[in-house]
């Protein structure tokens, strides 16, 4: 989970709408919710987005296959050399979806929470693994590229092991380990679910191993940062000692960027505190907005991610973590008035050395 893989990414939410209500969902999506954003506006954003440095367009949800304009959207992206992914809960992968958006993509992430039972569990709906399942056949046939994301918390790590025999034997090319982040609809169902320090290890030793067992069929992505590694390297995490220079694009200041389904801008996470966004569609182009947050927020976010290295770094034990919720919660805990990040000074680090640090 490092800002320095080879790709840039910016995730886009262009809906809140869903087919279901997952107990653990950080965007408070359900079929309820109906607020879409005008492709328009995403239109242009795509088009700044291939303009400001990134190289990978994400779109999630919601269930970003309710999101009529999708195909247009995709075909846009690729139109600007940049790749496509799309992240969906797979109940929708028929044959009329994937008709519209083949030629489209170049990646589908799944999501899944264990074994059946506990997919189904934690999705609301007891047939929401066997509808997943059954439409993998349509990916297979297309040649589509496709991975599977497992939300990791406190009480599912036996279950990952198989997770990752079902990913190989149906022939995905990567699993990702997220850790559960206790926003959205996780406040109301699963709070204390989160994994701690020991199950936090515990699931990259076995990322680690499922890695070396998979003989290179399956790409395992772990989002968690040992404490150690941090410390050693907080410049690949925005929270080295030295800024970058105004002028560096805004992919090497931010990746990923967030576009959340009321137009909101922010960086690295759904939800990330509203103190360092850079703007609603709405209102200011993303070019534009990108000027201005470089003038008037950077500083303010890099010394944000500079108290939160301290934070995980000033311990007498080495420990893994979830780097962007730990940068958040810390920014929503900095929220009050009283603590002023914007007048923390922090010196300018000339633009090669950063360049150099971040080359992917």
């Amino acid at each position: 989970m490092k800002s320095t893989e080879q790709t840039r990414i910016v995730q886009i939410h262009p809906t809140r709408r869903c087919n279901l209500r997952c107990r653990h969902c950080y965007s408070s999506s359900s079929p309820q919710e109906r607020d879409m954003l005008d492709a328009a506006l995403l239109f242009d954003a795509i088009t700044d987005t291939a303009a400001l440095g990134y190289d990978w367009v994400s779109f999630s949800g919601g269930e970003p296959l309710l999101y009529r304009p999708l195909p247009q959207l995709l075909r846009h992206t690729q139109s600007l050399g940049l790749h496509t992914a799309l992240a969906t809960n797979g109940m929708l992968l028929n044959e009329r979806h994937l008709d519209a958006i083949t030629p489209f993509i170049d990646l589908i992430a799944i999501s899944i929470d264990g074994i059946p039972e506990s997919h189904n569990n934690i999705r609301a709906h007891e047939h929401a693994f066997s509808s997943m399942a059954s439409n993998l056949d349509n990916l297979r046939e297309r040649g589509i590229k496709f991975g599977f994301i497992f939300t990791l918390t406190q009480h599912n790590l036996h279950e990952l092991q198989w997770v990752a025999d079902f990913a190989l034997d149906q022939g995905a090319k990567l699993l990702q380990i997220h850790p559960l982040d206790e926003v959205g609809h996780a406040i109301e169902h699963m709070i204390g679910e989160t994994p701690d320090h020991v199950e936090s290890a515990y699931a990259w030793l076995l990322g680690q191993q499922i890695q070396r067992t998979s003989e290179e069929r399956l790409a395992v992505q772990v989002d968690l940062v040992f404490s150690d590694h941090l410390k050693a390297y907080p410049e690949l995490f925005y929270a080295g000692e030295m800024l970058p220079e105004e002028d560096v694009c805004l992919a090497n200041l931010l990746s990923p960027l967030i576009i959340e389904a009321d137009g909101t801008v922010v960086p690295l996470q759904y939800g990330f505190p509203r103190n360092y966004a850079l703007g609603n569609l709405a209102s200011t182009r993303l070019h534009t907005m990108a000027d201005t947050w470089r003038k008037n927020t950077r500083t303010s976010f890099h010394a944000l991610c500079r108290a939160a290295y301290e934070q995980v770094t000033n311990t007498s034990s080495s420990r893994f973590v979830s780097w962007y919720d730990t940068v958040a919660r810390l920014g929503r805990s900095l929220s009050s008035p009283a603590i002023d990040y914007h007048s923390i000074h922090v010196p300018v680090q000339r633009p090669v050395s950063f360049m150099q640090t971040n080359n992917r």
